[in-house]
């Protein structure tokens, strides 16, 4: 009589968890197709009509085709990029508001200065990356030297006396250069700017001897022989420089270094939400119009699953934190 009564319970039982599975499956895939019922607005912390912005807004633009509504990119500068990141942080969960996060402010400005005011990890939920744009290693042409190599012996036996220029304290290009010094043992001296303009601008007068720039704003330059390529922060090397070599070919273990963009949501936005904007994002990348556009500021597309930009950012967080630390950075 018990057993009867179990089973014609636990069937009742079942089928009610039956029922209850359908109607959150239901509800998930009604969450997905009903989004987005109204615009996203996509913040983008770096300048109007640079290479990051540029990425941002190839793949806004194939969202707003494919979701049919308007995809708002929202430029919000300042702090490394930390101000826009905050905006996204702070925002309802609801996947209407994203973040083209980055290199910047989302794994190096938060170990310079530990005081931003959200969490890179707890604060955000990945959606995909983007894509990356290489650096180079250049040199002044008055330098002595044809390799990596020789740089570094020539580092070596004048410790200090060379100078690096960077965008400023903490930018992508002054720490990638510091990433160099950790692991080649070399003494370089920092010259910090007020932007990657005029840093470039006084490499190529040979104010300074060496730099670590974007590969889209060192390549003119390059080409006009004005610096000369001594290798490429990638894990591959790049068609625009075929015989340039990679750091690790070089001999720089380890190196591998670019200024990487991906999409995120504020933490808490609907699983739902975060596979549909993944998946438009893998769409966009894969489109040879957003490919066009990417290789038009020297980007490469880059897409990934959440998990795979989330364990990316915490492998990132890890790395620029020994960087930061061996070189005593502090924010100024």
């Amino acid at each position: 009589m018990n057993r009867m009564r179990f089973g014609k319970g636990s069937g009742r039982f079942g089928t009610c968890l039956s029922l209850v599975a359908l109607c959150l499956a239901a509800s998930g895939a009604s969450l997905a197709q009903g989004y987005p019922a109204k615009p996203i607005r996509m913040i983008v912390p770096f300048t109007p009509g640079g290479g990051s912005d540029t990425m941002g807004r190839a793949v806004a633009k194939h969202w707003s085709e494919r979701f049919g509504q308007a995809v708002v990119v929202e430029n919000r500068l300042g702090a490394a990029g930390s101000i826009g990141a905050d905006v996204v942080a702070k925002a309802a969960p609801d996947g209407y508001t994203v973040l083209l996060g980055s290199t910047s402010e989302l794994t190096q400005y938060p170990n310079v200065n530990p005081k931003v005011p959200y969490d890179p990890v707890r604060d955000f939920a990945p959606v995909s990356m983007v894509g990356h744009i290489p650096l180079v290693l250049v040199v002044h042409p008055s330098m002595p030297v044809k390799s990596v190599k020789e740089l570094i012996a020539l580092a070596k036996a004048r410790p200090a006396q060379m100078l690096f220029g960077s965008a400023g304290v903490g930018a992508t290009t002054h720490l990638a250069v510091e990433h160099f010094i950790l692991l080649t043992d070399v003494k370089l001296t920092h010259v910090p700017y007020k932007g990657s303009v005029q840093a470039t601008a006084d490499l190529v007068a040979g104010n300074v001897q060496l730099a670590i720039p974007t590969l889209p704003s060192a390549l003119p330059f390059i080409q006009a022989r004005r610096v000369k390529v001594l290798a490429v922060t990638t894990e591959k090397r790049v068609p625009v420089l075929p015989d340039a070599p990679t750091m690790q070919e070089a001999g720089v273990k380890g190196y591998v270094n670019v200024l990487w963009t991906g999409v995120l949501a504020p933490a808490g936005a609907p699983p739902a939400h975060i596979k549909r904007l993944q998946d438009e994002t893998a769409g966009a990348l894969a489109s040879s119009d957003v490919k066009k556009v990417l290789a038009g500021v020297g980007a490469e597309a880059q897409a990934g699953t959440p998990e795979e930009f989330a364990a990316f950012i915490r492998s990132e967080l890890a790395k620029w934190a020994k960087v930061v630390k061996a070189a005593g950075i502090r924010p100024e």
